[in-house]
């Protein structure tokens, strides 16, 4: 798959805000927009940044940043109500004005790298992020366009905002007007000098990856909502893998069936993590030393093919041993 190294930045221990939902609207058939207020600064954030939402106790979402990065007192979202979804966009949609959330981040593993063409697809919600890549490549004078796709005309989010604003550079596709995107049109003859950025349901992004795999490397940017069960699954060959710890001097056995994540705090080596499916990037860490069997839907080809960082959620060893930067 044709993919660039992007820019990443983890948030630190400080950035954790307890913030104020200042505004709730709904922007779409069972989404809602929700402006999370701060009473100092927040930090500095880029387009295709996300946050995690804390909602309860362990339960941690994380979700694309859509508002202006000009706004350094509030963080936007918008959150689909997943009707068979694991709770948590059901409880952002109780939440009220007023109400009080601790938000960490932001953290971004799907940046924008300059270029004078861009190709935006979206999925649905994947909407999300690609608004701020719209707002930052109408700021760099870059060309772009926009496939959009979703169910139904009502269910996408900012739909007759981006037409009002952008016109015939945005081309909506509800399924059940016109079917699918038309994929292989959009993408069948290569574009030098365009990238690719693409968010949406893993269906759309599989079918993104194979009409991509004719453009040069580095033409595609992709970001996932959940991690691939291929990916997550145990497999037949895993062994027991020695894990060093070198800042900690702990060394430990991590047998199959145990992510490295899990094993670390009955060290006494509690790791900052969020999601446990290798999609938010909090637990990313250094290797020292060994070959790591990447399982996460964060890292890039290159990223994957340096060696040099690994998400301890889920990602195992390719030999018998690792060293880590912990």
């Amino acid at each position: 798959m044709p993919e660039t190294a992007a820019t990443s930045s983890a948030p630190t221990a400080e950035n954790c805000f307890d913030l104020e939902v200042d505004r709730v609207r709904t922007v779409a058939t069972g989404v809602i927009e929700l402006t999370l207020r701060s009473e100092t600064e927040l930090p500095r954030w880029t387009a295709g940044s996300h946050v995690d939402v804390t909602l309860g106790p362990d339960l941690v979402r994380q979700y694309s940043l859509c508002g202006s990065t000009d706004d350094h007192l509030t963080f936007t979202i918008s959150v689909l109500h997943e009707i068979d979804g694991r709770g948590g966009s059901a409880r952002v949609h109780q939440l009220r004005e007023g109400d009080k959330v601790t938000v960490k981040g932001p953290r971004n593993h799907f940046a924008l790298e300059p270029s004078p063409r861009y190709l935006f697809i979206a999925g649905g919600i994947g909407i999300t992020p690609i608004l701020t890549m719209i707002t930052e490549a109408e700021r760099m004078g870059a060309e772009w366009r926009l496939l959009y796709g979703g169910r139904t005309r009502a269910s996408m989010a900012y739909a007759d905002d981006l037409m009002a604003r952008y016109q015939s550079r945005v081309t909506l596709h509800p399924q059940d007007e016109f079917g699918l995107l038309d994929l292989e049109t959009a993408l069948h003859s290569p574009e030098p000098g365009t990238l690719v950025y693409c968010c949406g349901p893993e269906p759309l992004l599989a079918a993104v990856e194979s009409a991509c795999e004719r453009w040069p490397t580095g033409s595609l940017h992709v970001e996932r909502f959940s991690a691939r069960s291929e990916d997550l699954a145990e497999r037949p060959d895993d062994a027991t893998i020695e894990v060093e710890f070198r800042d900690s001097g702990i060394t430990l056995q991590v047998p199959p069936g145990t992510t490295i994540l899990e094993a670390a705090p009955t060290a006494g080596l509690p790791v900052d993590s969020s999601c446990h499916e290798g999609i938010c990037g909090t637990c990313e860490t250094a290797v020292l030393e060994g070959v790591p069997d990447h399982r996460d839907a964060v890292l890039t080809a290159a990223e994957r093919e340096s060696g040099s960082t690994m998400m301890i959620c889920c990602s195992r060893a390719r030999g018998p041993r690792l060293v880590l930067d912990l």
